[in-house]
């Protein structure tokens, strides 16, 4: 099958992916964090010691945190529910500034219904029941943003890093409602759920362009975004 044959069973599969994002609006001097699969791009110039990071969803794949770690020293407050992710971190060597928390980040404080991969082999669950996901789920904790950052003891973050399987659109109104200072968000938008689609990405990206953030960063699968205060 050649490349173009792929493509239309690709789209046919996943037709939501049809999705011309906004360019590029602000240009800055961008590095890659992480592997390929779970790397992300950010301007370094804002970024010390000193710097609040937070990483929402770290799956079995911490390389963008420890890279962060190793360069700049900064602390990384790390979420994620997921019981295997715990386990796993358990068989892993962790730096002192890896911070891991047992909770999502989600629309609310309490619990909240995640459904399980379609593969016991995968570790991704998600608030967002889909196609692309089992029929078993499962109670999780999670907590706002803003009531994680009250916990830490922290009124703004420098780096915002999420991969939350669809429950980034609901962080993201909230960081616009309650006007959270986050100088640098990076996202893996997850429009190609069957439940989700673009038009929940335009929305996003709409409300993020008009909190000041801009976007400095779009990857070619049209899904993951840096954004960065303008000023």
């Amino acid at each position: 099958m050649n490349l173009h044959s792929q493509l239309g069973n690709y789209l046919r599969v996943y037709p939501q992916w049809r999705f011309a994002p906004p360019r590029v609006q602000l240009k800055r001097c961008l590095e890659r964090f992480g592997v390929d699969y779970a790397g992300y791009c950010l301007d370094v110039s804002t970024i010390h010691s000193g710097a609040i990071v937070y990483s929402l969803g770290i799956g079995e794949d911490i390389s963008f945190d420890l890279s962060l770690i190793d360069r700049f020293g900064v602390e990384v407050e790390a979420f994620d529910p997921t019981p295997k992710v715990k386990r796993w971190l358990g068989t892993q060597s962790l730096p002192r500034q890896f911070h891991f928390h047992e909770a999502g980040i989600a629309a609310n404080d309490g619990e909240e219904t995640f459904y399980l991969p379609l593969r016991e082999d995968w570790v991704s669950h998600s608030v967002i029941q889909a196609r692309q996901s089992g029929r078993e789920s499962v109670r999780l904790p999670v907590m706002r943003l803003s009531t994680a950052m009250k916990l830490q003891g922290h009124d703004r973050i420098d780096v915002l890093k999420m991969d939350i399987e669809g429950a980034e659109y609901a962080v993201i109104e909230e960081i616009v409602r309650k006007k959270i200072p986050v100088r640098q968000l990076l996202v893996e938008f997850h429009h190609r759920l069957s439940s989700v689609g673009t038009d929940k990405t335009r929305i996003a990206l709409a409300q993020l362009e008009k909190y000041g953030m801009r976007i400095s960063y779009v990857c070619s699968r049209k899904e993951v975004f840096t954004f960065a205060q303008a000023v």
